[in-house]
């Protein structure tokens, strides 16, 4: 059967106030404020939010004990910084109820080094995936890249008070059109925002279309370009007031947007011991420095792992259908390039460090690595070690 090669692709993004996205914040602030007090802390916190409502469990084991009341007070803050201050969900109003206790000592068991022989294994089984592609210039997929970055400048632009009206909780979706497998531009374009009871449609319309527009590569938007903005033509009631938040129900918005597998495991409130978290960090920087290296356009990397076993089970390369060179030969140079140990990973990317609450909204990939170790998986330091190899 032929593939076909001219096709329409969808992904979508979801606002820091959608309330998934609003519990994975909290979750990972969790994480973090763990982490600044003790880095080799393991936590693994979930969020229930909903109206006037904020549920925090799950287990944690630190050698710093951390009072409930600084946990109530990062829950808050974090809500405070997302923007929330509505009947029915305010920062300040909210009731907090915070269920954690500690981690199961057959997890430690397996997870813990021995300080001698036994290196410290996976903290739990699973398939973790990594994904690249020549797509934009941060190597995502256009789809997904372009819906996160529609939905950040709104956000950054009502942060900034440089728009009225514009309420946290929002979602975008893109449709590119493909050629030959590239994307040469946006078939639709729809975003949904809430906002306030005295904010007219064209008024958010002229807003959402500016900030679509500065988003966008203009050689993306023609005129033919469909711009769907609050379809339901009203949308004052959202956040946690019109939906339950959970934890790790946006795995799809937070990786590749559906361009690529998915292990299934979500990142969100899980320390770096976690492979769900951190193997598949590990698997995005090695697809993104083959594909920056040239050896293919696209590139996907599976890790499979065993609680309690340090090495991975199996690692598998698609380069794709213009791989320049043999797969089976890149998986052999990878395992000696790179230490896929849980420990070898958190040490490689710096993952030990409070970095993990910026992730929770806009997508976990095709971000800028920053000074305090942020999204250290996106450097391409692999790049002329994998030229000089098969270049």
């Amino acid at each position: 059967m032929v593939k076909n090669l001219n096709y329409l692709f969808t992904s979508e993004s979801v606002s820091e106030g959608h309330p998934d996205k609003v519990c994975d914040q909290i979750s990972d602030s969790i994480l973090d404020l763990y982490l600044s007090k003790d880095p080799v802390a393991r936590v693994a916190v979930e969020t229930l939010v909903t109206t006037d409502l904020v549920v925090v469990s799950g287990e944690v084991r630190s050698a710093v004990e951390i009072s409930k009341e600084l946990i109530e007070k990062t829950i808050r803050l974090t809500v405070k910084e997302i923007g929330y201050e509505q009947k029915g969900f305010h920062w300040e109003k909210i009731e907090v109820k915070i269920l954690l206790h500690e981690q199961s000592s057959d997890i430690a068991m397996g997870v813990d080094s021995d300080g001698n022989v036994k290196d410290e294994g996976a903290g739990d089984q699973g398939i973790m995936f990594g994904y690249a592609c020549n797509e934009t210039l941060e190597f995502m997929p256009a789809p997904i890249f372009y819906s996160h970055k529609i939905l950040k400048l709104l956000s950054e632009k009502r942060h900034a008070g440089l728009i009225d009206g514009i309420l946290p909780d929002s979602k975008s979706q893109v449709t590119m059109v493909y050629e030959k497998n590239k994307p040469i531009k946006a078939d639709s374009i729809v975003v949904s925002t809430q906002h306030t009871e005295n904010c007219s449609q064209d008024e958010i319309s002229q807003i959402v279309k500016k900030v679509i527009n500065e988003s966008l590569p203009s050689e993306l938007l023609k005129d033919e370009t469909s711009y769907i903005i609050n379809p339901t033509g009203n949308f004052v009631i959202g956040g946690p007031v019109g939906d339950t938040g959970l934890t790790g129900r946006k795995i799809i918005v937070d990786t590749y947007g559906g361009s690529a597998p998915h292990g299934g495991g979500a990142f969100s409130g899980k320390d770096p011991t976690k492979v769900d978290r951190s193997a598949a960090y590990i698997s995005r920087y090695l697809a993104k420095n083959i594909v920056a290296a040239g050896i293919s356009d696209k590139c996907t990397i599976q890790l499979s792992y065993a609680i309690g076993v340090s090495k991975p089970l199996s690692i598998y390369a698609d380069l794709g259908d213009n791989g320049s060179i043999s797969e089976d030969s890149l998986v052999e140079f990878l395992s000696d390039l790179v230490d896929l140990t849980p420990r070898g990973i958190r040490e490689r990317l710096g993952l030990n460090k409070p970095i993990y609450k910026k992730t929770a909204s806009y997508g976990h990939f095709g971000r800028e690595p920053d000074q305090y170790g942020g999204f250290g998986w996106e450097k391409l330091d692999l790049v002329d070690a994998l030229s000089n190899e098969f270049k």
